[in-house]
């Protein structure tokens, strides 16, 4: 099966897993794994083989923007400091524990086993965010998981270095080596992408051009990985930066019709690389079964073993992380917010890129030992992961009983809706007092804003149509009231992210609809 026409099957396949998925509520990547693994072991099916450059330079950049969008800096600065402490103190504590029981059970050498601990040793962002992108977890907690998915690779990447570095050249990593590797990665990383999310709101600022700024948008991500890469630092890390920036001045970048073109064209991009990407991740499997295993079901057992520890580690550091802080704070211990921090903890694309990654020889030139098993066991972990923590991620949440109550969001959105009503009327008022305005504009809009307001609750209302440029002008200068009112509500912590971009959209689509 060729490269296009393997594309073309994953997207028409896809289409259709996430028609059931909705309806029957579940992840639809934990889906696609499932499918591309059944196609895959499908007699007459050719066998599929992912090369580096279409994971690491095609499908990552722009699956970690938009990612990284997603998480606003409101929740961000509330998780900080957990968000650290796992990044760096999880990571090394997976590692570890992949590498004792890669060694006890599999026939990798230690310089091996290393080398896979290091790349399954942090979650994925695109598996998490795809996974949690349905569920309804308060925003502290979901922050937490998607940051902490964004900001472990640094720390992941730097392990995989040192680990490639032992195993390739056989020599040993000296502390001053480490630390330079760490500085060039994690460093360059995030001088690269302060300046990659710079260089794209000077240029996205002065373009009004919709097809412009959507190229522009779809380029920064793949500009920001090149050349971090290129300089010797962490493409991922400088995605996420830039991604984390550009997404805390979207109001201020562009306007209401371009953010609408941008996020639609955003939306099916990330759709068709989500398709792609976690439909071939279930195609490579039986693959690399029949390439590397002979028949055999231990690699499935030793998959099975470091897919259980790695959720026993995440599972005692979490629970140790929050007893100890629940006990400085109010002494109260709960299980339920640990319990979702520990199981939302999928592998996915990052770990795949590493492992593809992977040279096949080493300096000597000599063939890299176990490279094929590495491969195997890290696809076989990434697919437990995503199939048993993504179908049970959701039971679990409600189990649990922290997922916000669908009644609460709803008189949450309709409280925000009435007093972004209730601020534009009091501009109307204040316009009207002035007498800055024609007074049939005002009672016109005054009737208008007065029946949203009276509909609070119906999505569809727009108010009145714009009749003549007095009316238009007035009527945007009202949206933007609105629009600063639904900030400070956010700001203030009033309302959740979620909340915010629901409204934010239907502000832009009214705005846009009074476009010439």
């Amino acid at each position: 099966m060729r490269g296009v026409e393997t594309v073309l099957f994953l997207v028409v396949v896809a289409t259709v897993v996430a028609t059931f998925a909705r309806r029957l509520r579940i992840p639809a990547p934990s889906l696609l794994v499932v499918v591309g693994v059944v196609v895959g072991l499908l007699p007459g099916v050719p066998s599929v083989q992912v090369t580096p450059d279409v994971i690491s330079l095609v499908v990552l950049p722009p699956l970690l923007f938009a990612a990284g969008e997603e998480l606003p800096w409101r929740d961000l600065r509330a998780v900080g400091r957990p968000v650290a402490v796992l990044s760096v103190g999880l990571v090394l504590v997976s590692a570890a524990a992949v590498v004792g029981i890669a060694v006890a059970v599999t026939p990798l050498p230690v310089g091996m086993a290393f080398v896979l601990g290091a790349v399954l040793a942090s979650t994925d962002p695109v598996a998490v965010t795809a996974l949690a992108r349905r569920l309804a977890l308060p925003p502290r907690i979901q922050a937490l998981i998607q940051a902490e998915s964004l900001f472990n690779d640094a720390t992941s990447l730097l392990l995989f270095r040192v680990a490639l570095f032992l195993a390739v050249a056989g020599g040993a990593a000296s502390w001053g080596r480490t630390l330079g590797e760490f500085g060039i990665l994690a460093g360059g990383g995030l001088a690269v992408g302060v300046v990659t999310a710079l260089g794209a709101f000077l240029i996205r600022r002065r373009t009004e051009d919709p097809v412009l700024e959507t190229v522009i948008s779809l380029v920064t991500p793949y500009a920001g990985y090149v050349v971090a890469e290129s300089i010797g630092g962490s493409g991922v890390t400088a995605v996420v930066v830039a991604s984390v920036i550009l997404g805390t001045q979207a109001e201020r970048l562009t306007t209401a019709r371009i953010r609408l073109q941008v996020g639609a064209v955003y939306q099916t991009v990330v759709f068709l690389l989500e398709s792609v990407v976690f439909g071939l991740i279930g195609l490579q499997l039986p693959t690399l079964v029949r390439r590397v295993a002979a028949g055999g079901a231990w690699w499935l057992l030793q998959a099975l073993a470091i897919a259980a520890t790695l959720v026993v580690a995440r599972l005692l550091l979490v629970f140790v992380l929050s007893a100890l802080r629940q006990r400085r704070t109010d002494g109260r211990l709960s299980w339920q917010a640990p319990a979702v921090i520990s199981w939302a903890g999928a592998r996915g694309v990052v770990p795949l890129a590493a492992a593809l990654s992977l040279p096949v020889s080493t300096l000597d030139g000599s063939a890299l030992p176990a490279r094929d098993l590495v491969l195997l066991l890290t696809t076989a972990v990434i697919v437990l992961t995503l199939v048993v923590q993504g179908f049970t991620l959701a039971p679990l949440v409600r189990r649990t009983g922290i997922a916000l109550d669908p009644a609460t969001l709803r008189t949450e959105y309709a409280a925000a809706r009435r007093k972004l009503a209730e601020a534009g009327l009091n501009h109307l008022d204040q316009l009207a007092e002035t007498e800055s305005v024609a007074p049939f504009a005002v009672d016109q809009l005054r009737a208008g804003w007065q029946a949203r307001l009276d509909r609070v609750q119906d999505e569809d209302d727009r108010g009145d149509p714009a009749r003549g440029l007095d009316y238009r002008t007035l009527r945007r200068e009202l949206i933007a009231v609105e629009a600063a009112e639904l900030t400070r509500l956010f700001e203030a912590g009033e309302i959740t992210d979620g909340t915010r971009r629901r409204i934010q959209r239907l502000l832009d689509l009214e705005h846009a609809g009074l476009e010439d």
